[in-house]
């Protein structure tokens, strides 16, 4: 069974940096489009970004485009999620998960994802 564990959520300024981990444990990391969603409180969780299996294609949501930037380890089956300029509105839990997808298709809906870490929680303010 695939793990994903999310760490290195917390408190920053707006304007601010922090960087998200997503630690993949229990299957081939490399099988795995990957992505990153969010959930803010009282809405609908909502996809912020993701990755192909060969990190030849990336996707982002409009409203972290240019903010945002994922990234992945395959030496240590680690997905990042870097976080630059950040605004109240990106307070959220922030959630990992695993596709099963082809080799350079970049996963964006949440129905194609298998694999669920529990999330970390962001939260922008001063």
């Amino acid at each position: 069974q695939v793990q994903l564990v999310e760490s290195g959520g917390g408190l920053v300024q707006p304007g601010g940096f922090l960087s998200l981990s997503c630690a993949v444990s229990g299957g081939n990391f490399s099988n795995y489009g990957m992505g990153w969603f969010r959930q803010a409180p009282g809405k609908e969780r909502e996809f912020v970004g993701a990755v192909s299996r060969r990190a030849n294609g990336e996707w982002y949501a409009d409203s972290v485009r240019g903010r945002f930037t994922i990234s992945r380890d395959y030496a240590k089956s680690a997905m990042y999620l870097q976080m630059d300029r950040l605004k109240p509105e990106d307070t959220a839990s922030y959630y990992c998960a695993a596709a099963r997808t082809g080799p350079w298709y970049v996963p964006r809906l949440e129905t194609e994802y298998t694999f669920w870490g529990q999330g970390t929680m962001v939260t922008v303010s001063s």
